[in-house]
């Protein structure tokens, strides 16, 4: 099972250090996946969920391809990243199932999963989680960690 950090947070939102390059470097260091937020603008790469806060360059993402799952947040991040194969992108805004470029489905909370599902969100509905899913993407990955481990 995939333990995905949304924007790098581990116990909760914070809305000041998500998607900092720091703060998404501590979930990887911590053993999770990180979704990240990234936009292209003018030939350059920024992380950022409503804005371009923090510029990187394409080897962070590739440094750390096999841990992120890139949420495009515009057309020119999609088009610029799609010639990138070792990385894992998607665009969605509030669809119930979006396929990312590796086969993955990213699911809105509460729809049906299968095992090529990642369950987005889940503290969205309060719904019990499923083992049968490939992965669970939450700003809350250290206490879906630790259900897992009380099991």
């Amino acid at each position: 099972m995939k333990l995905i950090a949304h924007r790098g947070n581990l116990n909760g939102p914070n809305t000041k250090l998500e998607n900092s390059p720091e703060y998404i470097l501590n979930a990887l260091n911590k053993s999770f996946d990180c979704e990240i937020d990234v936009r292209y603008i003018n030939k350059k790469l920024f992380l950022g969920h409503d804005t371009p806060d923090y510029e990187i360059d394409i080897n962070f993402l590739l440094e750390n391809s096999e841990k992120f799952w890139i949420h495009c947040k515009n057309f020119d991040a999609i088009h610029f990243l799609l010639d990138y194969k070792d990385l894992n992108i998607f665009w969605h805004q509030e669809d119930e199932y979006t396929l990312t470029s590796k086969g993955h489905i990213m699911t809105y909370p509460g729809k049906k999963i299968n095992n090529k599902s990642i369950i987005v969100m889940p503290e969205w509905n309060n719904k019990k989680l499923s083992k049968k899913a490939y992965g669970i993407c939450s700003d809350y990955i250290n206490i879906i960690k630790k259900s897992f481990k009380d099991e």
